[in-house]
């Protein structure tokens, strides 16, 4: 599994997932806020699996 998501993208992808998964837990907005999840786990570990099939990658070492 090659890293296919850059530095300034890991991190807006972190930030939103912690924004929205805060939110949920505050009861700001509703259960769906839970899907933050999912750009969190992507900013993590690097790698989006749609950008893969869309050949997209925001590395600038291209790992």
């Amino acid at each position: 599994m090659k890293s296919n998501v850059g530095g300034m993208d890991r991190v807006v992808r972190i930030v939103l997932g912690l924004v929205l998964i805060g939110l949920t837990l505050s009861g700001q907005i509703g259960n769906w806020g839970w899907l933050g999840i999912v750009p969190l786990a992507t900013g993590a570990l690097g790698w989006c699996p749609p950008y893969s099939l869309l050949g997209i990658n925001t590395c600038k070492t291209g790992q």
